[in-house]
């Protein structure tokens, strides 16, 4: 029971972790449970979809924020890259959140989109939808070759 809830704890930090702007993968860590077969995989992609999301939604909070931080010395993103993601957003709009999954624009485009004020519930559809579905086809991958 203990280690069942160790395990967990783990896939749910790992994909918390990964969705947000430090670097983690989630995936090996998924992959390695489903390999292992000791877990439920539903169990697994559940909490590994709920980390995922709950990580892009302090993303999320964090854009709406960041503008109080603008112009000092430590800000992570210069004018110019604001105004690149800004352009990338007023593009594409919401539906780049549907690549929340990929690696090095994901993270930032979660970032994004609170920084644009992009209503929550439609930022929690489209991250969802992303996320689920990256870790579905992992899923069905790792268990295909297993």
């Amino acid at each position: 029971m203990l280690i069942d809830i160790a395990a967990y704890a783990l896939m749910f930090g790992s994909a918390f972790l990964a969705a947000t702007v430090f670097p983690a993968q989630s995936e090996l860590v998924l992959i390695g449970f489903l390999t292992a077969g000791l877990h439920s995989v539903a169990g697994m992609l559940i909490v590994a979809s709920v980390g995922n999301v709950l990580g892009s939604v302090v993303n999320y909070y964090l854009g709406l924020g960041i503008q109080t931080f603008r112009g000092k010395r430590w800000f992570p993103a210069s004018e110019e890259q604001l105004a690149r993601a800004r352009a990338f957003y007023a593009k594409w709009g919401r539906w780049s959140l549907l690549l929340a999954w990929t690696p090095i624009i994901g993270d930032p485009l979660t970032v994004v989109a609170g920084v644009m004020r992009e209503k929550l519930w439609v930022f929690l559809v489209l991250v969802t939808i992303s996320k689920v579905t990256r870790y579905l086809a992992l899923t069905a991958i790792t268990l295909q070759i297993v």
